[in-house]
Formats: structure tokens, C-alpha cells, sequence
């Protein structure tokens, strides 16, 4: 049984990254091994929890995934390790709009049986803290707040009325954390500034929460909660993808040899600093279905792995970087070379603009007859989609939940075969089917559709 906390707030910029990663780091420091989990399709906070845990930063969606998911996705990544630590998204019980409890952090600790602490940006607020805690421990039974910690607090006085206050709410303070601006994550249009664009001030950045947290807060009273959650029945998730599914010229799936009788095919995944957004399980899933999985940087490596018979280009931040991915040409032409040959490609947001003729008037691969340029407005949402027309990654028909998160436009927004019919917020179509490749805005979760990465690996064999 592994001890487990979800990190949770009443909304958004109350301190949960900060929190849950100095956590993290200090069980961490102290020779635990410490699990750390995200709630909801968030990218960029998994990797300050990976620099602090030392293991790989995992999402549990219920809405990309669903809800029978969590719990054997949680198992999968906790599994050998003596605490996990899940940090939530946004307000504990906000989630999948129109949706009740659907996606939110209340519903995923609900399903993990963990107790939750309920971190508070007490900047603005004495005694008034004790009515926004008990309206939050007291909404929905089912969900045990086993405690309080209180952040962004000035003073020993004002230290002094919140403990005062929360004394009679019957929910404890675990900790007490100042300001204090070392701690402090840079932001910019999609969030905190990822890992890989900062590694050393991340890593100072993460030392000092983790010394905030160790000051300020009674870790053996959050262990001790985190070791009170009960026994989970769930198995671990296992990377299979069973017998993959393609569309037959009747459009029915119809069953093909498995994995094990097919050549293993390179799967080249694009990494470094202008693509961070991937989801661990994508890989194991390729590498269950038969692939060899080698990372590359568009930034850095003029020629893409040896051998490669299939791309996967996921989200991350080309308009940092458009200038740089520009200059790499040669590894633009090999893009643009492996598309024309045919081979599958699958490209999500960031890799939707790579492979566009342009990018802020810089060219791209010009693979897609497309030009990608920034915008003011924040597309963000969750997405149920169903695909148009056949593709490496899904026939005509198939139904994947996703999630788009951009601030940049694509013209036109789909091509003459279309990726994806999207129900909400508005009816339309967008992304590219093109030959081998599919590209589109929005990010899915494989372990909700592992015959994705199937279908994949089978087109690349």
C-alpha cells in the first residue's frame, strides 16, 4: 500500500505547485521514495515534480482516460514507493466544464481514497479563513480534508489569527509558509516557464521550496495523514495494447497479427526545450506494441534517428523558438521527407505548427499547406472528438477524448481530410490528415485509447 496526499486549493494561484513539489523534494530528502502525480492535462508541472522526485512526473485525467483509470494509472506509477503526492488543478472541486465533478481534484482523491490538503492563499484574510475552510471540508462528505496550509502568510501576528480562527474549524494547520519570492516559478502565456528551458534555476528554484517546506510545515503530521488512506483494490495499469485494430475496406475493425511477429520500427519522439508536452505512458504503450523509442531535439540534431520509420512530435512552445527551429533546416528537409514518403506521423499542437509551411513568418517543415502564426487568444478546453477520415492513429468513426491549450491560430484550421469533428465548445473540424501523417491542436491521453499507439506501431511496421 503506498501512503498518498492529494495537494489541493480552493482556486488557482493559492501555491499548489509550490507546495506539492517542496513536498515532494523534502520526503525526497529525507530517502523516501516519493511518486508524484498531476491532476488533469497539465504538462509543465509534472516535470518540477520529476526534478524533485527523481521519477517520472504523471497526469490522472478522468476525462481523457476515465474515471476506472485513475486508480490503476496511480498504482502503476506509485508502484515501489513509499509516498506518492498528487497534486490538484485548479480549485478543488472545479473540473470538464458542464461536467459536475467530472476531471476535478475532488473526484480524483475520491477515487484514490486519499485524505487532501487544502492549501490557502491567506495574503488578504484573518478569521475569515476559518468559513472558507469549513464550506470546503464540509461540501461533499466524501471528501476527507485531513488538513490546512496556509500560505503567503506575513506576520507572527497574522500567523497568530489564522491558528486562532482554524481552532475552532476542527481541521488542523499543518503549515505556515511566508513569502518568499526564492520559491517563486516564472510564467508566461501557457503557464509556469517548463524545466527544460531553465534546468539550473529550476533546480535552485525546487531547493528552495523544498527548504520552505521543511521550515515551515510538520511533515511527520503529513506523513502520518498520507499513511491513514486505506488500501486500494485496484491493479496496476499495464502498457498493452492487445491485438491492434485497423479499418478494413469495409470500414469494419478487423484484428491483425500481433505485435510480436512485426520488425521493430524506431519511433522518433521530439523532445528538448520546444517540445516538453509528452505524457510518459505514450512512450510505454509504443514500446509495448512492438517500438524502439529514441528522443531527438528539432533544435539541435540536424538528421533524425537512424533508422526511423515513424514521428511523434508533441506540444511544447516552437513559437519560443520559431527563430531556432527555422535555422535547422536539414532537419526540416528530413521532416519534410519522411511525410512525403509516407511514414506516420503523428503531431499534436506544438508539432501541428512544426510541420506548417510557416510560423510567424519563419518557415517550417512545409509539410501541411498551412501557415501558424501567435494569437491573443487562449484556446483551452477539453475536447470530444471523433475522427473524420482514417489515419495512422484511429479509423473513421473512433471516438478520443482530448484537450486543446494554445495561444496560436493555423490557416485554414483543417485540411481536405480533416483529423478530427469536435462536439464542444462549437461543432467543427480541424487538424490535417495527410498520407502518413495526422496533425491536429488537440492532446490526447493514449492510455484512454492504447489502440492508438497500436495503430501507430502496426502503420510504422
Amino acid at each position: 500500500m503506498v501512503a498518498r496526499l492529494v495537494i489541493a486549493a480552493p482556486s488557482s494561484g493559492a501555491g499548489k505547485t509550490t507546495v506539492a513539489t517542496g513536498l515532494m523534494a523534502a520526503f525526497a530528502g529525507r530517502g523516501l521514495a516519493v511518486s508524484p502525480h498531476k491532476v488533469g492535462p497539465d504538462y509543465i508541472d509534472p516535470g518540477y515534480h520529476a526534478l524533485a522526485t527523481g521519477r517520472p512526473g504523471r497526469n490522472l485525467d478522468a476525462y481523457m482516460c476515465g474515471t476506472g483509470l485513475i486508480a490503476p494509472l496511480f498504482e502503476h506509477g506509485a508502484r515501489g514507493c513509499d509516498l506518492a503526492v498528487v497534486e490538484g488543478v485548479m480549485g478543488l472541486y472545479d473540473g470538464a466544464a458542464d461536467q459536475g465533478e467530472l476531471a476535478s481534484t475532488a473526484q480524483v482523491a475520491k477515487l484514490l481514497k486519499a485524505p487532501v490538503v487544502l492549501v490557502v492563499d491567506a495574503s488578504s484574510q484573518s478569521r475569515s479563513v476559518a468559513a472558507l475552510v469549513h464550506g470546503f471540508a464540509s461540501w461533499d462528505p466524501e471528501v476527507r480534508i485531513g488538513g490546512v496550509i496556509l500560505n503567503k502568510v506575513a506576520t507572527d501576528r497574522h500567523e497568530h489569527l489564522l491558528r486562532e480562527a482554524l481552532g475552532e474549524s476542527g481541521v488542523p494547520v499543518l503549515g505556515v509558509l511566508r513569502r518568499a519570492p526564492a520559491v517563486a516559478t516564472p510564467s508566461r502565456h501557457l503557464g509556469l516557464v517548463p524545466v527544460a528551458e531553465r534546468q539550473a534555476a529550476a533546480v535552485a528554484a525546487v531547493a528552495a521550496q523544498a527548504e520552505q517546506v521543511r521550515q515551515g510545515c510538520d511533515l511527520e503530521a503529513l506523513l502520518a495523514l498520507a499513511r491513514s488512506a486505506p488500501r486500494l483494490s485496484a491493479e496496476p495499469w499495464v502498457a498493452e495494447v492487445g491485438e491492434r485494430l485497423h479499418a478494413g475496406g469495409s470500414g469494419v475493425p478487423t484484428r491483425s497479427a500481433p505485435a510480436e511477429r512485426m520488425p521493430t520500427p524506431v519511433v522518433a519522439v521530439a523532445g528538448g526545450a520546444a517540445f516538453t508536452f509528452s505524457y510518459a505512458e505514450h512512450a510505454e504503450l509504443l514500446t509495448a506494441a512492438g517500438a524502439e523509442v529514441v528522443t531527438f531535439d528539432p533544435l539541435r540534431d540536424e538528421v533524425l534517428p537512424e533508422g526511423t520509420r515513424g514521428l511523434v512530435i508533441g506540444g511544447g512552445f516552437p513559437e519560443m523558438y520559431g527563430g531556432e527551429l527555422s535555422a535547422n533546416e536539414p532537419l526540416r528537409k528530413a521532416v519534410a521527407e519522411l511525410a512525403a514518403a509516407g511514414a506516420p506521423i503523428a503531431a499534436e499542437c506544438a508539432g501541428l505548427l512544426y510541420l506548417a509551411r510557416s510560423l510567424d513568418g519563419r518557415p517550417m517543415c512545409g509539410v501541411l499547406d498551412a501557415d501558424a502564426r501567435m494569437s491573443e487568444r487562449l484556446t483551452l478546453g477539453y475536447r470530444d472528438a471523433v475522427a473524420v477520415n482514417d489515419s495512422v492513429l484511429a479509423p473513421a468513426g473512433a471516438r478520443m477524448r482530448g484537450h486543446e491549450f494554445h495561444r496560436t491560430v493555423i490557416e485554414p484550421g483543417a485540411g481536405a481530410l480533416a483529423a478530427w469533428g469536435l462536439r464542444q465548445p462549437e461543432r467543427r473540424v480541424e487538424g490535417f490528415v495527410q498520407g502518413g501523417v495526422h496533425a491536429s491542436y488537440v492532446h490526447t491521453h493514449w492510455a484512454g485509447s492504447p489502440e492508438a499507439a497500436a495503430r501507430f506501431v502496426e502503420h510504422c511496421a
